[in-house]
């Protein structure tokens, strides 16, 4: 464990704190006062409403949305279910700048809808909603998917011939069951899009402002570090709030999960009103995920000649390098946060699952997940200041990526594990002990065996969310070493055609990097291989 809490004790807690102290310390004196100032400015308080309101907004329209859909890949069995949850996924661990590019080809000035219809939506938040809806539909789908798959529809059957309607006997048997698995994905969630950045820095203009957006401005635009400060303190508040009310929901859908039958549920649909649920959920998948994906690859084309393509491999001065290059770099960077994150995140597991683990080390199970919600912009920037002087002098190391990046990896790789972790049988490795095993070869010999698949999933995970992370990585990555994210932003922020497009191609590679990183995840998960 001694691992995991200095990796994130330096890489995590040490820059985040150096970005706030140098925001609110002056001259040797706090200056406390500062936040109420900040906060009560009428500028700031609408970026808070905004950042409040759109996150609510953006949770109750994914579940609505996505609840159907969760009930269908639990209950139903029908061809290419396994392929299309692993669809359903992709949006989830595409770049926010992706996503905010997808949506702009979809609904903004010159996209599909405009060309077709005369309707744009970029100016508007309904394009930032369906954008969040987008890319937390596989949460939803996963989380509550997950559970609803688990649950004995006996139990159900069984109320319905005591003489429960069809609603009630779900009311009253499934539903209790379902909600710890509900209040989790809408607090996850609402965690996504109360810290949103790409989506909203990129549709939503001007106009519109989220917490982050509003500390990447302060920060690199506006260069007050002082009011970016405040703002990172107000949103680490909120996050943690957020955290340990989904630790607790997390413990209870544990215990949920110990009263049902994990068996098989699925079936081929039967009747006319589960085969048209089917096909609207299948409606709702072609239209809201993969029409904007199939328009962003449509707009990188930009005709039959793959002009934009071909444009990737020049020369750029935005970059110093060949825009191309970005997709090595970025390759390079997740591998080296893969593995990092793989060995702090495993380590992380294997301490939290222990039968005797304390209070205190159960306690960092949520603080895993901070990294997720805090300010990736804060930790860029913090990464900047903090990590400038010997023996720690990293400004100039390419290693800074990866860090940045596993800091976002790790949780997922612990979220993966810890299940699989806990449900292997302690007898076992209790027996390899007594026959004379280090605690190495009870690892070596008990533990990875079983977990190995699990292992696999993780690190495919903690490829895929490093391959696009954003926020901390536009501080850090080079001009000379950009990564896709940074890449695909740096080009959307100049105009001309060439730029749009060669920045639609560079985000449809990046698609396709994650989508065949998911369809390989598919294959090896199991139905227990973690919560994601």
């Amino acid at each position: 464990m001694a691992l995991p809490v200095a990796f994130f004790a330096v890489f995590f807690a040490w820059p985040v704190a150096a970005i706030v102290a140098r925001g609110l310390r002056t001259d040797g004196r706090w200056h406390l006062g500062r936040i109420v100032d900040v906060v009560t400015q009428s500028d700031i308080r609408h970026v808070l409403w905004f950042t409040t309101w759109q996150a609510l907004a953006s949770t109750a329209l994914t579940l609505l949305i996505a609840l159907p859909g969760a009930y269908v890949f639990a209950r139903f069995d029908f061809p290419g279910r396994q392929v299309l949850r692993a669809v359903v996924t992709v949006p989830f661990v595409l770049p926010t700048v992706v996503v905010g590019t997808a949506f702009l080809a979809l609904v903004g000035r010159g996209g599909l809808l405009d060309e077709l219809w005369g309707v744009r939506l970029d100016t508007t938040v309904w394009a930032i909603l369906l954008a969040h809806v987008f890319f937390n539909y596989a949460v939803v789908v996963r989380t509550v998917g997950g559970l609803w798959g688990q649950l004995d529809p006996r139990q159900e059957e069984a109320a319905r011939m005591l003489g429960a309607s069809r609603f009630r006997a779900w009311r009253t048997v499934t539903l209790p069951a379902l909600g710890p698995a509900v209040a989790a994905a809408a607090l996850m969630v609402f965690l996504f899009t109360f810290t949103s950045f790409g989506v909203v820095q990129i549709l939503g203009g001007p106009t519109f402002s989220t917490l982050e957006v509003e500390i990447y401005r302060q920060t690199s635009e506006i260069f007050d570090l002082s009011t970016a400060a405040v703002l990172t303190i107000v949103q680490f508040v909120a996050v943690g709030a957020i955290l340990a009310v989904h630790a607790w929901t997390v413990r209870r859908r544990e215990s949920a999960l110990r009263l049902v039958d994990a068996g098989g549920t699925a079936r081929r649909p039967r009747g006319a009103g589960q085969w048209a649920l089917l096909a609207g959920v299948l409606a709702t998948i072609a239209v809201l995920l993969l029409l904007p994906l199939a328009v962003l690859m449509q707009r990188s084309l930009g005709g039959s000649d793959f002009g934009y393509y071909r444009a990737l491999t020049r020369d750029d001065d935005t970059f110093l390098v060949p825009p191309i290059e970005a997709i090595g770099n970025s390759l390079q960077y997740a591998l080296a946060a893969t593995a990092i994150a793989v060995v702090i995140g495993a380590l992380a597991a294997a301490a939290l699952a222990r039968r005797d683990a304390g209070r205190l080390v159960r306690g960092f199970d949520a603080l895993l997940m901070l990294p997720l919600g805090v300010s990736a912009v804060t930790v860029g920037f913090g990464f900047l200041i903090a990590l400038d002087r010997p023996p720690l002098d990293l400004r100039s190391s390419w290693i800074l990526v990866p860090l940045a990046q596993a800091l976002v990896g790790a949780p997922f790789v612990v979220r993966t594990m810890l299940p699989v972790l806990r449900a292997v049988d302690a007898r076992l490795r209790e027996a390899a002990a007594v026959l004379g095993a280090s605690p190495w070869r009870v690892w070596r010999e008990v533990d990875l065996p079983l977990v190995r698949r699990a292992l696999l999933v993780a690190a495919g995970f903690a490829f895929a969310v490093s391959l696009g992370e954003f926020g901390a990585t536009v501080f850090i990555a080079r001009p000379d070493n950009p990564t896709l994210p940074v890449a695909v932003a740096r080009l959307l922020g100049r105009p001309g055609d060439l730029n749009y497009g060669q920045a639609m191609a560079l985000s449809t590679i990046l698609m396709a990097v994650c989508a065949v990183a998911l369809l390989v995840l598919e294959r090896l998960r199991t139905d227990r291989s973690g919560e994601f």
